[in-house]
């Protein structure tokens, strides 16, 4: 077909050219074809949905599988840590399969799992999850604003060198360096990965996993990874940046898409990751404002297994968010360069510690470098604290790595407690 301008031809009044007729009578034709192609009024698309099945403790991992297949779903993943299968079945039926299951004695419950946005906005200037109300942060914002505090002083960046964050210097870290630099120590970034070519990481990258694909490509299509992982790790090389760590040893566990989505079972399928592949430290800069038993049975089976949960509290300048909630986790609040609580920072008594979160430049996909806020931004600090420790007190077990980080802290005098737990870690006290 051709669609475009024809010949003119001359013709007497109110006359159509042939070609004008015929181009007519295609685009007519081609209105109809492509109506019947498109979606009609009332008639239902077919989706699908999700949900994850918990199957009782008895329950062997075969007869799960069959049980689940059994409903007519399709299988989309197990996670043996919880007992649990990941189906998949078209929408309009989803009803029907569950009260199918439902009548099984060996089902324990069954969970939703929706696909949320587990980071909701991230720039230079925004948050990174649970954006508060306008109301409720203006007059924090003009009083943060007055005191220069979204820019906090940071090391001056030199033509041709290194740079060293204003929060890696806040937790002490390069003063700890004479000591450990966390050598030998396993650390999973659940999150949207991480830039595997980029200088500031990659020698560090000891391997990961997509949960979304199941596959090996764990590369960072949204920067989020990237920028955790550069505070976490990034080399002490002379150039870029450096994180509190940089010698840890670094692994991606891609969970979120480019948008920072991802469903509930993609979520947890990293964390099971993370245990499977003998991780001790996972660092989780996500969140949600809603939880579910799926989430917190699977925050206790790491913190079972023996890996130390850092889990960002969240920016609504309200609760904590989840997974950072739940006992097991070690929620971190956001401080800024005074030593005051961020304003959007998520606060209650779930709160472990606080660390720098606002204006922290560090590593971001595309081989680039960021300036980002949030409390994404404070969790990897302590990540690499807490690395910085493992590999001084090497099998400590969660328990033990929440003790020695808040006997570590110091109180910031005009943060309430419950914006701050133990107060600001310092990496000095923590490994001498």
């Amino acid at each position: 077909m051709i669609y475009g301008f024809l010949p003119h031809v001359a013709r007497g009044r109110g006359e159509d050219a042939p070609e004008v007729v015929m181009v007519r009578s295609i685009r007519v034709l081609g209105v109809l074809a492509l109506g019947l192609l498109l979606p009609q009024p009332g008639v239902s698309q077919t989706q699908s949905t999700r949900r994850i099945v918990i199957f009782t403790a008895d329950v062997p991992q075969s007869q799960r599988l069959f049980l689940a297949r059994s409903s007519g779903s399709k299988i989309v993943r197990e996670l043996p840590l919880i007992n649990a299968v990941v189906i998949e079945t078209p929408s309009t039926k989803i009803r029907t399969v569950e009260a199918q299951l439902r009548t099984l004695p060996a089902v324990a419950r069954i969970d939703e799992d929706p696909k949320i946005n587990w980071l909701k906005t991230v720039d230079a200037r925004g948050l990174d999850f649970a954006v508060p109300s306008i109301k409720s942060i203006a007059a924090p914002v003009r009083e943060l604003a007055r005191r220069g505090a979204f820019y906090p002083p940071q090391t001056p960046k030199p033509p041709v060198g290194q740079e060293t964050p204003w929060g890696i210097t806040k937790v002490q870290a390069p003063a700890a360096w004479n000591a450990t630099r966390g050598e030998g120590v396993k650390l999973a970034v659940i999150d949207t990965g991480i830039d595997l070519t980029h200088p500031e990481l990659a020698p560090s990258i000891q391997g990961g996993w997509n949960a979304l694909t199941k596959g090996d490509d764990f590369n960072d299509d949204n920067g989020h990874g990237s920028h955790v992982s550069g505070t976490i790790a990034a080399l002490d090389d002379d150039k870029g940046v450096v994180g509190v760590a940089p010698k840890v040893g670094l692994y991606g566990v891609k969970v979120l898409d480019a948008e920072g989505s991802g469903t509930y079972d993609d979520v947890l399928a990293g964390m099971q990751w993370a245990v499977d592949n003998k991780m001790e430290i996972a660092s989780m800069s996500l969140g949600s404002s809603e939880g579910n038993q799926a989430l917190s049975d699977m925050v206790a089976a790491m913190k079972k297994a023996g890996v130390i949960l850092i889990a960002a509290a969240g920016n609504s300048s309200g609760s904590v968010g989840y997974p950072a909630a739940y006992p097991g986790a070690i929620a971190i609040a956001a401080s800024d360069g005074y030593d005051a609580l961020a304003y959007f920072s998520s606060r209650g008594p779930e709160v472990a510690l606080i660390a720098p979160g606002v204006g922290v430049r560090s590593t971001y996909m595309n081989g680039g470098y960021n300036t980002l806020s949030g409390t994404s931004m404070a969790a990897p600090h302590v990540s690499g604290l807490a690395a910085l420790y493992v590999a001084k007190h090497r099998g400590a077990t969660p328990d033990q790595a929440r003790t020695a980080l808040a006997d570590a802290a110091r109180k910031l005098p005009s943060v309430p407690d419950i914006g701050q737990g133990a107060g600001l870690p310092s990496a000095v006290k923590l490994v001498h």
